[in-house]
């Protein structure tokens, strides 16, 4: 039987993912794997010193490796879930999404500091919308400025001393064995990560057989946690443009599981948000996730796409959805 071909764009995170995978195809199904390196549009992006703040970055890192499952050259197809569009694509499966990370942000600062401890005025790096906006949100003061690149040149920043911190997925650094670097995880309560941060989708052709085989690959738990997360980002992106976070997790209830959902849209200058959560069953992720944000959309988040006046509204409601 001839190897699992495993697609991958070429950073060192991206190989270390997906060798990741490639290894649990051993292991679970009995199968050797191998890496097929792809370029994909994002990455020959990564050069711009811009950051992705206002673009159209949905799907950049995902499209080549699609194209390339699609026309037979790799049998999987390893993505950062946070990068994979919500929308279905035609002939692709997420055949698996494996054990979480954990899906946290964290600050990469000079002099070992945290957010709170960097002075008035102190640059910071990130190439997220909805970092940015939640960086704002907190008051601290601090300029909020774009970076492209992968691990080493935004990290490289701070050493450099261009910038004073740059904030990262804990779940990104922790893969390639960078967590020494980190000198403060932002609390979920401050700052949610982005749906799908710190879970890998693995896709394949709908017409495989490994798309069945694939299973064995997936957590159940975390399955459930980012389809909520991804229905919520689906349906604010059908009426909303704003920046938006979310972080789901299955917990253990009285008698059963139990599914939280915390969500939140923000303006651009984090001036103004919406922030809802939301519990259900697992086993209807997909549908709390719907009615959550459906339920922000009617409460405002669809106006939020442009920055607002300073003053902040939020809407902090618990439902049973």
């Amino acid at each position: 039987m001839p190897p699992v071909r495993v697609g991958t764009r070429r950073s060192t995170l991206a190989t270390t993912q997906s060798g990741h995978v490639a290894e649990m195809i051993r292991q679970r199904l009995g199968r050797e794997a191998v890496l097929v390196e792809v370029t994909t549009d994002g990455d020959r992006s990564q050069a711009a010193s811009t950051s992705l703040v206002g673009s159209s970055s949905t799907g950049v890192f995902v499209s080549a490796l699609r194209d390339a499952l699609l026309r037979g050259e790799v049998d999987v197809a390893v993505h950062s879930l946070k990068d994979v569009p919500t929308y279905p694509a035609e002939g692709i499966v997420v055949a698996a999404v494996p054990l979480r990370e954990d899906p946290r942000d964290v600050v990469v600062a000079r002099d070992g500091l945290t957010l709170g401890e960097l002075p008035v005025g102190s640059v910071v790096g990130t190439g997220s919308p909805r970092r940015a906006a939640q960086l704002h949100a907190l008051g601290l003061g601090l300029e909020v400025v774009g970076v492209r690149g992968n691990v080493d040149t935004r990290i490289g920043k701070v050493r450099s001393g261009d910038y004073d911190a740059v904030v990262l997925a804990r779940a990104g650094l922790s893969r390639i064995d960078r967590l020494a670097e980190v000198t403060e995880v932002l609390d979920p309560l401050q700052v949610l990560p982005a749906p799908g941060q710190g879970a890998l989708a693995v896709e394949c052709r709908a017409d495989d057989e490994l798309a069945t085989a694939l299973a064995v690959l997936e957590d159940v738990p975390t399955r459930a946690a980012v389809d909520a997360e991804r229905a919520v980002l689906a349906t604010l992106e059908g009426g909303c443009s704003a920046p938006i976070g979310a972080l789901a997790e299955v917990v253990e209830g009285e008698d059963e599981e139990e599914l939280w959902v915390r969500a939140v849209a923000l303006s651009p200058d984090g001036t103004l948000s919406v922030r809802m959560s939301a519990t259900g069953s697992p086993a209807d992720a997909v549908g709390v996730g719907t009615r959550l944000g459906a339920e922000m959309l009617a409460d405002g988040a669809g106006q939020l796409g442009q920055p607002g006046p300073a003053a902040t509204t939020e809407a902090d409601k618990v439902r049973e959805a």
